[in-house]
């Protein structure tokens, strides 16, 4: 840490404002001259004498305290302790300032501070709060911590720099994974979700009897077990465990534009790894695989919870290329050791419709062997551009190029599901919730 550098404070330089007055007043008398520069000397030499009475950074300790993974789009607050070493009669007034990482967006990342005058051992540090929102996943640096010190006279303060740079992950939102928000996201889904939450527990494997309801299926009576016990039992269902379920991630051109903020690709991998955890949660077998013009990232299905973490692991990096992506090189890839039925859905854009041409061609060769969904982010202003009024001429054009895209997108998922491919089209605020529903919507009917 270096001795810093003399920074004026408010009052020095309303004082320095004050010999201004003298000093217009010059063009009547000399005598006014000297005495705006007598004053300024005066101020000056305070502010000097202040800056060597300030104190100096190593009478402050200054920590940050972040976690060392992040999650994105989420508000990850970031702690800085402050201790006072010296024994000072009088409080420390001091400023604070970070340095966060540049590309995301943070709030109270400079704030000031007063440190109590004579702190005993075992006070606790003042500390404080300020939060940052990382817009995409990846790595992310902060830089050091910079301090002002005010000086006794309130005239001068002393800035030093504290080395604290240091490097963080940022991962997809992490918060998304935990069984409040699941059930969260199922609860205020569409209607047709609610229906599946109802219908999630009946699968196609068998689980345990239990006795005759009113309302129960006849076909679920088992008689065997009925005569054998006197008692009308019934089978019950649960879905079928050990099954691969296959999550492809599209990381083409079109999957680098931004909706709600963040790029559609950090939108997907959210949604992927919410997939995989509620995957893994229910005893299937999970693998994922990045593409553009190249696979970029793939682990094949596997089982468990550390695999959950190798997923997040190889998702937290990826990024969108702007090229265009080979669905069949990343097809032939994923398959080419892949022999039993697979779940496989697809997290793209078919917005796009000469992307979507490659894609239909490619997915529809899956059937029947496999089961293909087909995930797809909802663009809101898309939509809305598709069917507003338009005023101008420019929101004429506008919306004749939306409603062919809105058209071009009908026309693939309507061939899709005409295939026996399942479509998923959703907004952001919901589209991890969708994706979850309709993997939830695949094992209650045992479509596998």
């Amino acid at each position: 840490m270096s001795v810093g550098r003399p920074v004026p404070t408010g009052l020095a330089v309303a004082l320095l404002a004050v010999g201004l007055v003298p000093a217009a007043l010059t063009v009547a008398s000399p005598a006014f001259g000297w005495l705006a520069l007598a004053l300024d000397v005066a101020v000056l030499t305070l502010c000097a004498v202040d800056f060597l009475r300030a104190p100096r950074a190593g009478d402050v300790a200054v920590r940050r305290h972040v976690e060392a993974i992040l999650s994105s789009g989420a508000r990850n607050p970031v702690h800085l302790t402050l201790e006072r070493r010296d024994a000072g009669p009088a409080p420390l007034r001091v400023e604070v300032r970070d340095e966060p990482p540049l590309e995301v967006a943070s709030t109270g990342h400079r704030q000031a501070a007063t440190l109590p005058a004579r702190p005993r051992p075992g006070d606790p540090p003042t500390r404080l709060t300020y939060f940052i929102t990382p817009p995409a996943r990846g790595d992310a640096r902060f830089g050091d911590l910079h301090l002002r010190l005010t000086g006794p006279l309130g005239l001068s303060m002393r800035q030093v720099r504290v080395p604290a740079a240091h490097a963080v992950k940022v991962y997809p939102d992490l918060t998304a994974l935990t069984s409040e928000a699941l059930a969260l996201a199922r609860a205020t889904d569409a209607p047709s979700a609610r229906t599946v939450r109802r219908r999630v527990a009946e699968g196609r494997e068998f689980e345990s009897l239990r006795e005759y309801r009113p309302g129960d299926d006849y076909r679920h009576i088992d008689w065997k077990a009925s005569a054998r016990h006197a008692n009308t039992l019934v089978r019950t269902w649960q879905p079928e465990r050990h099954q691969p379920v296959l999550l492809l991630l599209d990381c083409g051109r079109h999957m680098a534009g931004q909706v709600h903020g963040r790029r559609k690709l950090d939108h997907a991998v959210d949604a992927a790894l919410r997939l995989a955890k509620v995957g893994l949660d229910a005893g299937d077998v999970v693998g994922v695989m990045a593409f553009a013009s190249d696979v970029t990232a793939f682990l094949p299905p596997r089982k468990g919870h550390e695999h959950l973490r190798l997923i997040t692991e190889s998702l937290y990096r990826v990024e969108a290329a702007l090229e265009e992506s080979d669905y069949g090189r990343a097809y032939d890839f994923a398959f080419a050791r892949q022999t039993r039925r697979t779940l496989v859905v697809v997290f793209t854009d078919l917005v796009d419709p000469d992307a979507s041409a490659g894609l239909l061609t490619r997915t529809l060769s899956l059937r029947p062997r496999h089961l293909p969904v087909v995930a797809s982010l909802l663009d809101e202003d898309v939509r809305d551009a598709a069917t507003d009024v338009p005023r101008e001429a420019q929101d004429a054009y506008a919306r004749q190029a939306a409603s062919r895209l809105e058209s071009e997108y009908r026309r693939t998922a309507s061939t899709l599901r005409e295939a026996g491919a399942l479509v998923v089209r959703a907004p952001a605020t919901g589209f991890g919730a969708a994706a979850l529903n309709a993997y939830l919507d695949v094992k209650a009917r045992g479509l596998l």
